[in-house]
């Protein structure tokens, strides 16, 4: 894995300075490093006296990009990532992840056509790139995509995970790869003919469940609603491949293209009017859930967040006496209330309305953040659950314009997932007994 998977915002400082100097001629790096705080150089005496067990132990509370800058300081931490040892003390530490936002580049156009590279480059054209946001560093990072073939779109992210689906219309293929190591796992392909369905994903550490639904193909110039098929293993030795599940509901319109997964229960938009569709795994059933003053949201988004349901919108009751505002929902566990938790405060809400000129936004969310992107331009929003704050973030410096400023009538935005950055997942392995490796990757 190539140490330089992370390249840093350079218009930020960071908290350590780093100085790597290497030779041709040799093939060990050597590092210096100093705290910024206190203009003291560390102590290499101290480092090398302490046992290896605990020092893999503290490299493990590394978030990622400084534990890949930390694997070039030597052969040893550079090996760590391939080393049993450290992945199982890594692995019993997962619990204190960090909570991250990926983005990719995609067309608005209701084909969703995932659009390579952002540059004007040809020689990078073909080059699928995320845009990794750390929310508690305020830092934008810049993922290569590489080793996915082309004819794929991201449409998710779960347990350190992110899945491609193909564009061409009929029997999907679904790939799962994890960004930081480079791995590429492939389900079968799925049992119905789709065109562009929703798709929702679960990751956990010993098991992997999706479900895809909508844009049944029922003939090769039209689609339709209609059914929904699911995908199940786990370390216990059940599996399930894509099964039919139980029928839509009736004239339903899943335009969102993504589902939210909380507790045990995969949800998605649906639009005209706007209401909740909600599949509940173990139960095999769908059922509608009516959304908070549906005649009047706009821009309406789905997300998790500690193990709730969140549903943000923009209110705008015109004719009445009631201000338009952004307000965020919470789903009550039986399924039957919405509860308001948040509205983003009136003067900000009047800031935010003139820079996105009605345009429209998306939202992700990712334990107790919410990042709203503008479509249209460069900016991005971050609200803190806990803080109760708003924090306007520096644009994405890789994406060429981020919110997709740099126009065509096609338009650019910044589509985003809930990713959580894992070293190793090895849950990918009950997949290998399922498929073979698709042509085109190692």
């Amino acid at each position: 894995m190539d140490s330089n998977v992370f390249i840093n915002n350079p218009s930020l400082t960071l908290p350590f300075s780093y100085t790597f100097t290497s030779s041709s001629n040799s093939s060990t790096t050597t590092s210096t490093t100093t705290d910024s705080s206190s203009g003291q150089w560390m102590d290499g005496r101290i480092w090398s006296k302490l046992p290896p067990p605990l020092l893999d132990r503290i490299i493990a509370f590394l978030p990622p990009p400084a534990f890949f800058r930390t694997r070039c300081v030597c052969k040893r931490f550079y090996s760590l990532l391939f080393s049993n040892a450290f992945l199982e003390t890594y692995l019993q530490l997962l619990p204190l992840g960090h909570n991250c936002f990926l983005f990719f580049k995609h067309k608005t156009l209701k084909s969703y056509i995932y659009k390579r590279g952002g540059g004007t480059n040809d020689d990078d054209s073909n080059k699928a790139e995320g845009f990794l946001f750390d929310p508690n560093e305020i830092r934008w990072y810049r993922l290569s995509f590489a080793y996915i073939p082309s004819g794929f779109y991201p449409s998710g992210s779960s347990g350190g995970l992110v899945s491609w689906v193909s564009e061409e219309a009929g029997l999907k293929t679904i790939l799962l790869c994890n960004p930081l190591v480079g791995s590429v796992s492939q389900l079968p392909p799925i049992s119905r003919p789709r065109l562009f369905p929703s798709i929702g994903l679960s990751v956990t550490p010993t098991s992997i469940d999706v479900t895809v639904a909508g844009d049944d193909l029922i003939s090769p110039y039209a689609v339709k609603n209609l059914s929904s098929e699911s995908f199940h293993v786990d370390a216990g030795g059940f599996f399930s491949l894509w099964a039919m599940t139980s029928s839509l509901p009736r004239l339903c319109s899943l335009e969102s293209g993504k589902m939210v997964y909380v507790q045990g229960k995969f949800y998605c938009m649906n639009y005209s009017p706007f209401s909740v569709l909600s599949y509940e795994v173990t139960g095999n059933r769908w059922i509608k859930i009516q959304a908070p003053m549906r005649r009047f949201l706009r821009s309406p988004s789905l997300l998790e967040s500690k193990g709730r349901l969140i549903l943000v919108a923009a209110v705008e009751k015109s004719k009445l006496n009631v201000p338009k505002s952004l307000r965020l929902w919470s789903l009550q566990q039986d399924n039957a209330m919405w509860v308001e938790i948040e509205r983003m405060p009136q003067p900000l809400y009047t800031q935010f309305a003139a820079e996105e000129g009605g345009k429209g936004f998306e939202c992700v969310g990712n334990q107790e953040f919410v990042m709203i992107v503008l479509r249209g331009t460069s900016l991005q929003l971050l609200f803190d659950m806990v803080r109760k704050s708003w924090l306007w973030v520096p644009p994405c410096p890789y994406s060429g314009g981020g919110g997709g400023s740099s126009g065509g009538s096609d338009g650019e935005v910044l589509q985003g997932f809930a990713y959580d950055p894992v070293l190793t997942t090895p849950v990918v392995s009950l997949l290998d007994q399922l498929t073979l490796p698709f042509p085109g990757v190692c």
